[in-house]
């Protein structure tokens, strides 16, 4: 998708071409008749976090309502909305739901607490069920537990194709685009005669903007401390690696399979197995330290040591690397890196039948980019930091393109009621009209 019809000047510019940064600018152009741009640094939309990722809309039952609220909130919303744009659109939205097993007597007490959970969430009763060994049986017979919890309120869809969706609806109601365009600075106008607050600097094009909306994923910390904004958080990359199972497999269980994470306290889930949208399965993921939001390949990971390393010598960074759990967990992580045996066989302790030596193709790894704090503690749900003419979307991660369409409606009512952005008087044709009302 190509630059098309660039003015001078724009309202609002927003930094970041994935699921939430669309999104945003989907939800502002059917609510405001401001002037939008979206500035992304690659030559099209998704090419991130928002393509490399399992594909679930996932339920809110294994957040903890006390300290992922909002989390669960956006989850829970999201699955309704998510649905409903899917058939707007003729896009694919698999309600296949999904098992969280337990595999010894303490797991399925966490599975109940699970599902007190769940309710507290907002789901209800026929969403969840705990079920036991022999009733696990019945529906997944060549799953190995002790018990299952099973809900029917989880999905499969495919992210890009929605990401993609939304940029090609914003552009038809007037937003812009300026692809192949990373971010460099913001440089704020001081002259008394100029067209906007500030100038957006970018390696092709500088952006004159009144508002910057920052959802750069692994770049928007960066963005951030270049206002001077959340000074006080660091970021850590985890690339999530997966396999593709061979199609003897796809008919090995109805629904993805998830384990009880075994460091509750990290915001990780153990590898899983994973039914895509389009009958796929894979195994996966892992959380493997990087030097980067983009190290995909080991030559795009060791090009990031030195900068990284320079900029994790931070208090923070070390006090977490001090803690014994969190090198335990990292060094499991590695280890199943660098052996397939070893990631296929922790999903093997609940789907004995798998066999690694089976397993021939890598699928396509994803990076979760989490801030630390100054504790060196990880942050347990998104952070919205508003500066002078700016908002920031920061830690926006799993289940973030659950919940994106709901944040950003909600980003743009705000912007509205700020008078940021001017209320629309357009007619528009959206399934979210109780959304934008």
């Amino acid at each position: 998708m190509a630059d098309i019809n660039l003015q001078e000047s724009y309202d609002i510019t927003i930094v970041g071409g994935g699921i939430l940064g669309c999104a945003i600018a989907y939800f502002l152009s059917i609510t405001t008749d401001s002037t939008i741009i979206l500035m992304e640094q690659e030559k099209k939309v998704a090419m991130h976090t928002s393509s490399r990722n399992t594909g679930k809309v996932h339920a809110p039952f294994y957040y903890n309502p006390e300290k992922k609220s909002s989390t669960a909130a956006y989850a829970l919303k999201g699955f309704d909305m998510l649905k409903r744009y899917c058939a707007f659109h003729n896009l694919p939205f698999k309600e296949d739901g999904v098992v969280e097993i337990a595999t010894n007597q303490i797991e399925i007490d966490t599975l109940s607490k699970h599902v007190q959970w769940a309710h507290k969430n907002g789901l209800r009763d026929e969403d969840v069920k705990l079920l036991s060994k022999s009733e696990m049986l019945e529906i997944e017979p060549n799953v190995k537990c002790e018990a299952g919890l099973v809900c029917i309120r989880d999905a499969s869809t495919n992210y890009g194709l929605i990401n993609q969706k939304l940029m090609e609806d914003a552009a038809q109601l007037g937003c812009k685009t300026s692809f192949e365009n990373k971010f460099r600075s913001i440089q704020h106008n001081t002259n008394a005669n100029a067209n906007r607050k500030m100038t957006i600097k970018g390696t092709v094009k500088d952006i004159p903007t009144d508002y910057v909306i920052n959802a750069a994923g692994g770049n928007s910390l960066d963005i951030a401390h270049n206002l001077d904004l959340a000074k006080e958080y660091t970021d850590l990359y985890f690339r999530g690696e997966y396999w593709i199972a061979p199609q003897k497999y796809n008919s090995l269980t109805k629904r993805s399979i998830y384990s009880i994470p075994r460091n509750t306290e990290y915001p990780f889930l153990d590898p899983h197995w994973i039914v895509r949208s389009d009958g796929r399965c894979e195994v996966g993921p892992n959380a493997v330290p990087v030097f980067g939001p983009y190290s995909y390949t080991s030559y795009d990971n060791f090009k990031n040591i030195i900068p990284k390393i320079f900029r994790s010598c931070r208090a923070s960074v070390l006090k977490l690397l001090l803690n014994k759990q969190f090198i335990q967990l990292v060094s499991n992580e590695f280890s199943s890196s660098f052996s397939k045996t070893n990631m296929i066989n922790r999903v093997r302790r609940f789907l004995p039948s798998l066999n690694p030596n089976d397993f021939k193709q890598r699928g396509m790894a994803g990076i979760r980019t989490i801030l630390i704090n100054k504790n060196g503690e990880f942050a347990s749900e998104s952070l919205v930091v508003e500066g002078e003419s700016s908002l920031h979307i920061l830690n926006y991660n799993s289940p973030g393109a659950t919940g994106a369409l709901p944040f950003a409606a909600g980003i743009a009512r705000r912007l509205v009621q700020k008078n940021i952005a001017n209320r629309t008087s357009k007619e528009i044709n959206s399934p979210f009209s109780d959304e934008i009302s």
